[in-house]
């Protein structure tokens, strides 16, 4: 890639004379080199989005370029996942959970100057959950019977039924607020109300934001000028980067194998934390063999997580024995619901009407998890009798026209990167053509309270139920890797949504 080549003698000896002007500069003003922090940020990401409005589609890499920097919701989700106020300071909710009543901030416009209140809310939360909308997250909506604006500052939101998730919802980058002036734009010129601007986008290789002068928040003191985002594929690429200085961060980095090489190092330092990316290979329950519980759950016994771990992500990751993370409420460790056992497992298929095994394919995104999980996956269920194909697929294109679209496969292995989705085995259609009344309606009581004891108690027995009827093979939450300058505070360790908030982000002096 370019970018990383060494510099020729003639832009050397530019380099240094535009530092020795910039060191002047700082001189006249009383400072030394050393003593005026940075205000720029080289940050990298593995894939870069295909738009920029979070709104309108789903990829992960959308939000971790814009969310909490371009674009802000009523309420947003902090590193401990907690919801916390922003464009609404404030809010009350009825004593039945039909009606929320929110209070906005004042004195706040968006990125072209159109003013952000009550009015604009609504439009944003119409558009969102409107019969022609395209939001990925559209269910979020659905609730909602009517939106009021009574006044500027004041935005009432009047419910169908009680859902106890909606607050928690609202802070998510799907539903952030987005300018009536400016929306059909937003997926090429992104406009919002947050601390940093869109400036440019270099299809292919970066996208590049800069500080917003007129950010509503005072009480946050923004500190960088600008930040780019480097999108770099290769785990060799991202590392050479890294090492070379073309890049400060990458807070989300793609190859667990070469971690150790930055061990050591006298300028970058390595950061496990931990994240929601739940890896499982989803299976077509609608499709023969998979209709066949027995199959399933032979084909899960089948299975050593700790290998898969160890071979696809280094030893990096938590095993996993159903759709939630250690992170979420209410969890429940289900490892051991149906645990590695190849014997029993052949028994299970014997029982089925598969004593000599069977073959399917596998359909894996290019994402390097994928094909290395799928790889120790054959294996493991060769000794069982049964033949896995590995077919890659391109991701996201082709695997949402083959996959979740088309639902036209056996089985496939994606990182779900969406806090507390287990409701999406609860979702008609979804690509796993998973079907259970009893699951269903766990997933319904869970929204009917906003107690967080009882939500916990249900989300304990949906766990539960996933481990048991084993529609998809879950096996570990990925962590995120990330890997920055020792000079540079405030980035998350932690993901409880994927993102990259930079608005506290600063260097040490």
């Amino acid at each position: 890639m370019t970018k990383f080549l060494s510099p020729s003698l003639g832009d050397f000896a530019r380099r240094l004379a535009y530092g020795a002007a910039i060191s002047a500069g700082l001189l006249m003003l009383g400072l030394t080199p050393a003593e005026a922090a940075k205000t720029t940020l080289n940050i990298g990401m593995s894939v870069e989005p295909a738009g920029l409005d979070p709104t309108i589609a789903a990829p992960v890499a959308i939000g971790q370029v814009t969310w909490q920097n371009i674009y802000e919701g009523l309420v947003a989700i902090d590193e401990s996942g907690k919801i916390v106020p922003q464009l609404a300071k404030s809010w009350d909710i009825s004593s039945d959970g039909l009606t929320y009543t929110f209070k906005l901030q004042t004195g706040v416009k968006f990125h072209d100057g159109e003013a952000f209140d009550s009015a604009a809310a609504k439009f944003a939360l119409d558009r969102a959950r409107d019969g022609k909308s395209v939001n990925p997250q559209k269910r979020f909506f659905a609730t909602i019977a009517s939106i009021d604006a009574p006044d500027p500052e004041t935005l009432v939101l009047h419910l169908s039924s009680p859902t106890g998730s909606l607050l928690y919802w609202l802070g998510w980058p799907s539903s952030v607020m987005i300018g009536p002036k400016s929306a059909a734009d937003d997926k090429t010129t992104p406009v919002g109300t947050g601390p940093f601007k869109f400036s440019t986008w270099a299809k292919g290789d970066h996208v590049e934001l800069v500080k917003n002068p007129d950010y509503w928040n005072k009480s946050v003191d923004v500190k960088l000028d600008k930040v780019t985002f480097h999108f770099i594929s290769d785990p060799q690429a991202q590392t050479a980067a890294l090492k070379a200085g073309d890049l400060d961060a990458f807070p989300e980095f793609a190859a667990p194998e070469l971690m150790n090489t930055f061990d050591g190092d006298a300028r970058l330092m390595t950061k496990v934390g931990n994240t929601e990316l739940k890896v499982v290979a989803g299976m077509n329950n609608a499709r023969k063999p998979f209709d066949d519980k027995r199959v399933r759950q032979a084909l899960m016994m089948a299975l050593d997580r700790k290998t898969i771990i160890d071979g696809a992500w280094s030893g990096f990751g938590t095993a996993i024995g159903s759709h939630y993370t250690p992170n979420d409420p209410g969890y429940q460790d289900l490892t051991g619901t149906l645990p590695y056992d190849p014997t029993k497992a052949k028994a299970l298929l014997a029982e089925a009407g598969y004593p000599n095994g069977f073959t399917f394919t596998i359909k894996t995104p290019q994402m390097a998890y994928a094909p290395r999980s799928a790889q120790v996956m054959q294996a493991m269920f060769a000794d069982i009798g049964v033949t896995m194909n590995i077919e890659p697929t391109e991701f996201p294109a082709k695997w949402v026209q083959d996959v979740f679209s088309g639902r036209d496969y056996d089985m496939t292995i994606v990182a779900h990167a969406e806090p507390l989705d287990i409701d999406i085995y609860s979702r008609d259609p979804y690509y796993f053509n998973y079907k259970n009344p009893v699951f269903n309606e766990l997933i319904k009581k869970i929204q009917l309270t906003a107690d967080p004891a009882t939500q916990n108690k249900l989300y304990g027995e949906a766990q539960a139920i996933l481990a048991e009827d084993a529609p998809s093979l879950f096996l570990f939450v990925m962590p995120k890797l990330g890997i920055w300058d020792k000079k540079l505070k405030g980035l998350w360790e932690n993901e409880p949504i994927p993102s990259n908030v930079l608005t506290n982000v600063f260097w040490e002096d």
